[in-house]
């Protein structure tokens, strides 16, 4: 007998022994379980700039940690080789929520290390939310903080279990047109209503790559920043440039006058607009 999964739009139905399209949720008896759970496949201590997060304790490290799979299938992923495989073809390491929370805090208290808690990262992390979850309370009980970066595709129940841990989130926003959240297998009303809820409850950035030909026209950009700033205007967006990766190395990288140019649209309606990549 089929069980649905609900952790996102795609709501997949699973036989038993079925993996879900994120290559992350199995349908084990009847019941839906995190694959990836403490499957760690990257782990390093980066500046939180690279999250990217400006306005979120600039100047710090934090130890930033993925797994595997995602629930969308953007043609030029940058971390397709852990994103859009499973435990069966990767070099994965398990490490419970206590070990890593551990880890954490020694990074703390090594002055040369700094590190202020854990970014979930690299992979899409939501697509095993539970890890995040049960890491993100004991990197609290140890006075640490959370990071979420995420595509925000998941429903608000995920959101809502995760909130009272996360002290900050960078949001991809990957454009403002339906049918090009569509290519990417993905749902912009979902990303929305997340952003959206996440606002209301902790420190967050969105994330915006311009992709040649699909989301940089001027027209797009503009009723982005505008639904952004009905939010707040003081949000941060960063834009950023894109590279061929993946599946589309088949085209230029992004115009920097064109990225510049699309800041600056953005900086008619809101604060705090940042080009990265460049």
């Amino acid at each position: 007998m089929k069980t649905i999964c609900q952790v996102c739009m795609h709501h997949c139905a699973l036989e038993p022994g079925q993996t879900g399209l994120c290559r992350a949720r199995k349908n084990e008896d009847g019941k839906i379980v995190c694959e990836n759970y403490g499957w760690i496949t990257s782990l390093a201590l980066d500046p939180i700039e690279k999250k990217p997060l400006h306005d979120f304790h600039s100047g710090s490290m934090i130890l930033s940690v993925g797994s595997f799979g995602c629930n969308l299938r953007c043609p030029f992923c940058q971390n397709h080789e852990i994103s859009m495989e499973d435990r069966e073809t990767l070099d994965a390491e398990y490490v419970s929520p206590r070990q890593l929370a551990d880890l954490a805090l020694t990074w703390k208290e090594q002055k040369k290390a700094g590190n202020i808690g854990v970014a979930y990262t690299y992979n899409e992390p939501l697509v095993g939310w539970e890890f995040v979850r049960d890491t993100a309370q004991l990197v609290r009980e140890y006075g640490m903080l959370n990071v979420l970066v995420t595509n925000g595709t998941a429903s608000q129940e995920v959101l809502e279990e995760l909130l009272p841990c996360i002290d900050a989130m960078n949001i991809d926003l990957k454009g403002f047109r339906e049918e090009y959240y569509r290519k990417l297998g993905g749902d912009l009303e979902t990303v929305k209503a997340f952003i959206v809820k996440a606002v209301e409850s902790c420190h967050v950035e969105l994330t915006t790559l311009i992709v040649p030909g699909e989301n940089d026209s001027i027209k797009d950009m503009e009723v982005q920043a505008k639904w952004i700033s009905s939010l707040c205007p003081s949000i941060p967006l960063h834009i950023t440039r894109f590279f061929p990766r993946y599946h589309m190395k088949d085209r230029e990288a992004t115009d920097v006058e064109q990225l510049y140019h699309l800041a600056g649209i953005a900086g008619k309606y809101l604060e705090k607009v940042y080009v990265g990549n460049v």
